[in-house]
């Protein structure tokens, strides 16, 4: 389901949101909601309309590049028409795929790496034993931000027990048994003793392998056969995509007030945003996604940080 874009010069975008709105809804499906974005739903497509200080930012999408056409027309035309007081410029990006997105410009990624506290030596050694030892597969590593940010994040809640749930290599693992008090404790869920074993002797140069509680084994199991009440301050989840909605249910029970889950890959390498990809992996990150949004026992932010991260506060 190809997307485009537009970004429209104007100082009165929410009027004119509102009178496509009203006018349209004689012949779409149309809706105006309280922080002034509207969205306009045709027969074979939509788009969002959306105030961005001195612009209105338009994204349309639809099933195919002709009917997408066909929306950018409606809008365009209707637009313009609207505009009698300024004379509007809507110039269209070229239709877009999901999994042509690119989330974070090289230019962007290669500056925050460069801006946040570098990887010390132990950290480094650990992203090239990954390297040498499992190849491609090294792309389930996160990255160093990625890394410093879970740090910030237990040291920031205080937090003294902690979950996660996808080791790899140990990388998040190390991250957040670093920022754990000398005293706590990280639950670490995987199911290869082959990925897992390269983390040992890291957890161990870094003094932190008696914070660390690995289980091998199926990890709704492991969270299964732990006690029901709040006993976590923290857990992260970076596993296998389909049983996301099971283990964020299994943990958010056993949070803590105040506690924190991290939840990766949200965005799916932009597919999450694209309807026409239906694979195991996508619907059910789209699950995932609208269960955080729909459960009242929490309160998240979503964050365009890598293939995307949201934050989920148990309230």
């Amino acid at each position: 389901m190809p997307s485009s874009t537009a970004h429209v010069a104007t100082d009165r975008p929410e009027r004119y949101i509102k009178q496509l709105v009203s006018h349209l809804g004689n012949k779409a499906t149309t809706e105006l909601s309280s922080d002034g974005r509207g969205t306009v739903t045709l027969r074979h497509g939509g788009c969002v309309l959306a105030p961005a200080g001195d612009h209105l930012r338009l994204i349309a999408t639809a099933a195919d590049t002709e009917a997408l056409a066909g929306v950018q027309d409606v809008v365009t035309r209707h637009l313009l028409r609207f505009a009698t007081r300024e004379e509007l410029r809507v110039e269209w990006t070229a239709p877009l795929r999901g999994d042509d997105m690119q989330i974070i410009d090289p230019v962007v990624e290669d500056y925050v790496l460069t801006h946040c506290t570098p990887a010390d030596e132990l950290l480094r050694d650990l992203v090239n034993a990954t390297r040498e030892a499992t190849g491609d597969a090294a792309g389930m590593q996160i990255s160093h931000d990625e890394g410093a940010l879970l740090t910030m994040l237990v040291r920031m809640i205080g937090a003294r027990r902690a979950i996660e749930v996808g080791v790899f290599t140990g990388y998040s693992a190390l991250c957040i048994a670093r920022a754990l008090p000398a005293d706590g404790l990280l639950l670490a869920c995987d199911v290869s003793e082959e990925w897992t074993s390269i983390a040992l002797p890291y957890w161990r140069r870094a003094g932190v392998a008696d914070r660390v509680d690995l289980r091998i084994g199926p990890a709704l199991d492991t969270l299964r056969a732990l006690p029901a009440e709040p006993a976590f301050d923290f857990a992260f989840i970076d596993a296998d995509k389909v049983n996301y909605p099971a283990y964020y249910e299994e943990i958010v029970p056993r949070l803590t007030t105040g506690g924190l889950i991290v939840l990766d890959n949200v965005f799916q390498g932009g597919r999450v945003f694209d309807p026409a990809f239906q694979e195991d992996n996508q619907v059910a990150m789209r699950r995932m996604n609208e269960i955080v949004l729909g459960d009242d026992r929490v309160e998240s932010v979503m964050l365009p940080v890598r293939d995307g991260v949201t934050l989920v506060r148990k309230r």
